[in-house]
Order: C-alpha cells, then sequence, then structure tokens
C-alpha cells in the first residue's frame, strides 16, 4: 500500500480547483466536472478489517471490488449494495452516496459510514468518527460527507459497518399494474414480510426476500407468484443495481424521483422504474424539469438529473433559502478556499 498524503496535501496546498477523482465511474453523476484531477486510486487498501466486530477500514482509492471480495470469505457484505458502475473506489462510493436495491430496507451508504479521515481545504488531517456505532457526540460530520460528493474534503480513510449475508433468498414475479403494485408494497412493509428488495417495470413485480430459510419459506407462499431461478435472480438484482438492465439503457435522460412511498401513480411522460417500495422512482425521456420538480414537490419528494441531459442548470432539486445558507457555511468552513469539486454538487459551490 502507497501512502500518498503528502502529495494530495500540496496539491490542495496550491488552492487551485481540483477534481477529486478515483475509479471516475460516477463522472456522469452531480454537475459539470472541472478542476484539474486528482487521482485517489494510488492511496489504497484495506487498512483493518474486525469480521467479529462488523467493521472494515479502507483507504480511499480501495476498489470497491476488493472489500467486497474480502469481506465475501467471512460471508459478510457491505448491506446498502453501492453500485459499481464500473471501477468504483469506496472513497468514491461514499462521496457519492448512492445505494442499491436494499437501500429500503438495509439503510443508505450514510448509514453504514462510521469514521472518516478527511482532509480539509488548509491540508489537515481531520478524523470523525471512529469504529463502532455509538461515537457521535455533536454534529454528526463522517456521515454528513456520505453524498457530499466530494465537495467538502478529501476523503483520505472510511470505517463502513458490515453486516452477515443473508442466510436464504428468493425471488419473486408477480403480475400487477403499477396502482395495485404500489399498495401491495405498502402493505407488505407493514406486515412481518422479509423484503429486501422491490422493483416495478411494464407490469411485473419483482421482490426479493432475504433472511432465515424458514421466514423466506413461509414468505414465498404467502405471497405467491412466480419463483426466479437463483442465478436469473442474482442477474437481475445486479443488473438494476448498476443500470446495465435495458430500462436504463440508451442516451435519453434519466430521472430519479425520490417520493413518499405511498404517492400514487404519477401522470408523467416517458417509461418509469419503480424500486424501494415506492419511494424511488425513474423516469427516462425528454420531460420539462420544472415541471417534473414541481410534480415531484406536490408529492412531497425532489427531483434528480442522474444522467444524461442538460446539465447547464440544476441537476439537483434547488435548496431552500435556509438551507443553502447551512450548505455555504459548511462549505466555507471545510472548503474556503474552494478547492474541491467546484459546481459538482451545486452552482453555487
Amino acid at each position: 500500500m502507497s501512502d500518498r498524503v503528502e502529495e494530495f496535501r500540496s496539491r490542495i496546498l496550491e488552492r487551485k480547483p481540483l477534481r477529486i477523482r478515483g475509479g471516475g465511474s460516477k463522472d456522469f453523476y452531480g454537475g459539470p466536472l472541472s478542476g484539474e484531477v486528482l487521482d485517489t486510486r494510488g492511496h489504497s487498501g484495506i487498512v483493518g478489517y474486525e469480521p467479529t466486530e462488523l467493521v472494515i477500514t479502507a483507504r480511499a482509492g480501495t476498489p470497491l471490488a476488493e472489500i467486497e471480495s474480502a469481506l465475501a470469505t467471512r460471508r459478510q457484505v457491505l448491506a446498502c449494495e453501492p453500485p459499481h458502475f464500473g471501477n468504483a473506489t469506496v472513497g468514491g462510493a461514499v462521496a457519492a452516496g448512492l445505494s442499491g436495491p436494499r437501500r429500503a430496507t438495509a439503510g443508505s451508504v450514510r448509514d453504514f459510514v462510521l469514521g472518516v479521515k478527511l482532509m480539509d481545504g488548509e491540508g489537515r488531517e481531520l478524523n470523525f468518527g471512529g469504529q463502532v456505532m455509538k461515537n457521535v457526540a455533536g454534529f454528526d460530520v463522517s456521515r454528513l460527507v456520505a453524498g457530499s460528493l466530494g465537495t467538502l474534503g478529501l476523503i483520505l480513510d472510511v470505517s463502513l459497518k458490515v453486516l452477515p449475508q443473508p442466510m436464504a433468498e428468493a425471488t419473486l414475479r408477480l403480475e400487477l399494474p403499477q396502482d395495485k403494485a404500489l399498495e401491495a408494497m405498502n402493505r407488505w412493509a407493514g406486515q412481518p414480510v422479509p423484503l429486501a428488495a422491490t422493483c416495478w417495470q411494464d407490469g411485473v413485480l419483482t421482490l426479493r426476500l432475504s433472511g432465515a430459510q424458514s421466514a423466506v419459506a413461509a414468505a414465498c407462499d404467502k405471497l405467491g407468484g412466480e419463483r426466479v431461478a437463483e442465478s436469473a435472480a442474482a442477474d437481475f438484482w445486479t443488473a438494476l443495481r448498476e443500470q446495465t438492465e435495458a430500462f436504463f439503457a440508451g442516451d435519453a435522460p434519466l430521472w430519479r424521483l425520490s417520493l413518499p412511498s405511498v404517492t400514487a401513480p404519477l401522470d408523467l411522460p416517458g417509461s418509469q422504474l419503480i424500486e424501494w417500495g415506492g419511494a424511488q422512482r425513474w423516469l427516462r425521456g425528454a420531460i420539462d424539469a420544472p415541471h417534473l420538480r414541481e410534480t415531484a414537490a406536490k408529492a412531497g419528494g425532489h427531483a434528480t438529473l442522474f444522467r444524461g441531459g442538460d446539465k447547464g442548470g440544476d441537476v439537483f432539486a434547488p435548496l431552500s433559502p435556509g438551507l443553502m445558507e447551512v450548505h455555504r457555511r459548511l462549505k466555507q468552513s471545510f472548503d474556503p478556499y474552494g478547492v474541491f469539486n467546484p459546481g459538482r454538487l451545486f452552482p453555487e459551490f
């Protein structure tokens, strides 16, 4: 493992805009890319792994695949299923804050971040959190970094909580229209059913059940539907997580809506795919952004231009003046010279 911390510090202290980049797997995400590339891949390696404590610590440039491989030897996983989208690094996974199909039941990337070592715009190494769940006294900066798209500082190390692999899994498919599928997903969410992931598209609801063998078997009997072969099921959930499923193919803009799970079907143009029990809805097509954001806001959610389309405007839903002021103050505290990923999260940054 090579340690490039001093090189990073010297680049940061030049106070020129930097584009923090690991595997480059999420270059499409967020606002326009700018600044000189600061490549984190040379700063890699698993620093510590305590299977009995369910925690792993790694340097930011460590490939996500390397971490998952190490966990698999002890039958453990990153339960939030962060997508790879290619050669993802753990630092990039945390900075992007993206989670996979299991997020609605297991939690988000942010929920699994125990601690981070961060280098700020002054070149200082700052430690937040730790390697246990109960380590927070005051503002939890380690989890604030998750989803910040590298705008607050350079992640050096990260500690993540891990979980055991499920003892049993099964995937079911049921033919249901969108309104009935949403109703069913929300009903089952309030029942002792071991749901681990859901996906609705084109009149087909796909469910993943995870847990004890007896619980999974009982749920299969209760819910019915067609049982999907194990290998085909694994391919389906991986394709959904990595967005290699046919729905995501092509150059049409891809929008992500975050909504209350009980939101009724939305009358919007384009094709739709629904995950997370109804809370995450994907739309493909050239859609009027103001109308889409207004529709999402009326439903109690927001819309993000996830991939493609015109990134000259707001990629993420605009914040209220008060919330934007909080973000500005955080940015000023951690990155007073505007070094890190300018414009990646908000044009104002």
